[in-house]
């Protein structure tokens, strides 16, 4: 297995730093902290190098806040000026590791996304008559970051690289776990431990991915799961073979334990594709594909907020209707945007 160095000085080159904070600023340009960091963004960039090529520095902590899209979910919003050293970081190293993926890994990667995902969903389900489909349990927040480390270390060898990546991850937010004792521990510790990666990160999201990479290969090449596809943890594998599917879950639970994860007990069921499957916000059926109502309620609630904005509420129409035009949902799309005084071209 390939590891990599000497992979630093690409990080921290002002090259580099530019086309992160470039990268930072996106949707984000009139920000105060923004605005006030490119003011003077040149001695700015050249003040935080020599902190990271000295190792002096240090992030800022993160801002947190709850979203409903349509789940309840604690975003972290980390400073600008980090945001900078998370896409510097992600610049050099994701070209490296991600190709050590597997295809049917949509979450987070260019040229892939729900879209996507959601038409090799469909297809598989068509094609079978089975489908396992598994979520992890509050998995953000129970990745181990050392057993992450550990991945990470396979990987790189880049001492100041791997600095800068811990740096990172043991300055993400704490998320206090409650677990049950496993036989071997001591019973006098205690049930809790510390974790997890904060949502809304850059360098979360590929360490998420990263943290399963491991996982999907050995469903692909071990169980021998020829039609399996995960975005972020969200996964499923599809099959003619119904025990095939019980005694791949077995051999799941298990590898998802090594990794101290644990699949969802309430939405990771095994049956029959004909039933239909909820996937990124749809619904798949065998002959089409409908939206799910939980979606449809959402997008008229935020419809309804952004009334006021004109401009924000044409982006959020146009976005809505681009993304269902991925279901057979030309009534829907028709009834639901006229509905609410919405008017387009269909």
């Amino acid at each position: 297995m390939k590891r990599f160095g000497n992979l630093y000085p690409k990080i921290i080159s002002f090259e580099n730093l530019f086309l992160a904070a470039k990268k930072a600023k996106k949707g984000k340009r009139f920000r105060d902290p923004v605005l006030e960091f490119n003011f003077d963004l040149a001695n700015n960039l050249l003040t935080l190098q020599e902190e990271l090529r000295d190792q002096t520095y240090q992030p800022e902590g993160y801002h947190t806040f709850v979203i409903h899209d349509p789940k309840e979910r604690l975003i972290s919003a980390t400073a600008y000026r980090d945001r900078i050293v998370h896409h510097a970081l992600c610049n050099v190293i994701i070209p490296l590791l991600e190709p050590s993926f597997i295809l049917n890994s949509y979450a987070n990667r260019i040229g892939f996304g729900t879209h996507k995902a959601l038409r090799q969903f469909a297809k598989y389900a068509r094609s079978s008559r089975y489908v396992l489909q598994c979520d992890i349990k509050k998995y953000f927040p129970t990745i181990d970051r050392e057993i992450l480390k550990s991945i990470i270390r396979k990987k790189i060898k880049c001492p100041d690289a791997l600095w800068l990546i811990d740096l990172i991850l043991d300055n993400s937010n704490n998320f206090q776990i409650n677990r049950p004792y496993q036989i071997e521990e001591n019973i006098f510790e205690p049930m809790t431990e510390i974790k997890g990666l904060p949502i809304g990160n850059l360098t979360s999201q590929f360490f998420a991915n990263l943290y399963l990479n491991d996982f999907d290969h050995f469903v692909k090449e071990t169980l021998n799961a020829t039609k399996y596809l995960r975005y972020v943890d969200d996964f499923a594998l599809f099959a003619n073979d119904l025990a095939f599917l019980k005694d791949a879950k077995v051999e799941i639970h298990a590898y998802l334990v090594s990794l101290n994860l644990e699949i969802h007990p309430i939405k990771s069921q095994l049956f029959a594709t004909r039933e239909g499957a909820s996937f990124v916000g749809f619904r798949v059926l065998p002959h089409y594909i409908r939206v799910r109502s939980r979606s449809i309620q959402f997008t008229k609630r935020r419809i309804k907020r952004y009334r006021s904005d004109e401009i924000r509420l044409h982006q959020s129409i146009r976005s809505w209707d681009s993304h269902l035009q991925h279901g057979d949902t030309w009534k829907l799309r028709k009834k639901l945007f006229s509905s609410l005084g919405v008017f387009i071209c269909f």
